[in-house]
């Protein structure tokens, strides 16, 4: 074998390893990514063109989400925000559109004092992406139905989905397992 063969078959073998360790390098990008944003990575790669703008923008979630302050809550605030959770629980079943908008201020106040943003909402959900990815869908499903609930155009049923929803990002902000039980807000209600 000649020198220049020699010197031929290292270089390819050089440039098979550079693209081998990239590929690994945007796989694992990748896998660090999904495994953050749980659902939400696939939410924005179904909006995105391509999986490389999405990523992207999940990048820059993370650096906007970086430069946050955020305080966790005082055993004061967790007790105060878990009453008033249970109050809501509560007053859905006498008065449930009123208190799906309950849940939403609630929730609203609950970010704040976490020191995520309050002003648009798709701006906090991105900020809320970064830790809370698999809570999100639900709470984006949530706002959602609060939404159409101003309108006068939400059933019962999504009223009492929509506080199913709302505990379920409650639940994760004050520190606890998400939930995904139906179990607190009595189907019953809905006959009203």
């Amino acid at each position: 074998m000649s020198p220049t063969q020699v010197v031929v078959i290292v270089l390819v073998v050089l440039v098979i390893a550079a693209l081998a360790a990239a590929v690994a390098v945007r796989a694992s990008r990748r896998r660090e990514l999904r495994n953050r944003f749980g659902p939400e990575y696939d939410r924005v790669v179904a909006e995105h063109a391509d999986r490389g703008a999405a990523e992207k923008e999940l990048r820059a979630r993370q650096r906007r989400h970086a430069e946050l302050t955020l305080t966790p809550l005082s055993p004061e605030s967790r007790a105060r925000y878990t009453a008033a959770w249970e109050e809501v629980q509560l007053r859905f079943v006498d008065t449930p559109a009123e208190a799906v908008g309950d849940a939403d201020a609630l929730v609203g106040r609950l970010v704040a004092e976490r020191g995520y943003p309050t002003g648009d909402f798709d701006e906090q959900a991105a900020h809320l992406s970064v830790e809370h990815g698999r809570t999100l869908a639900r709470y984006r499903e949530a706002h959602e139905i609060h939404l159409r609930n101003e309108r006068g155009e939400a059933s019962t049923e999504e009223l009492r989905q929509a506080v199913v929803h709302y505990r379920a990002l409650v639940t994760d902000l004050l520190g606890g397992e998400p939930t995904t039980a139906d179990t607190e807000i009595p189907h019953d209600a809905t006959s009203r």
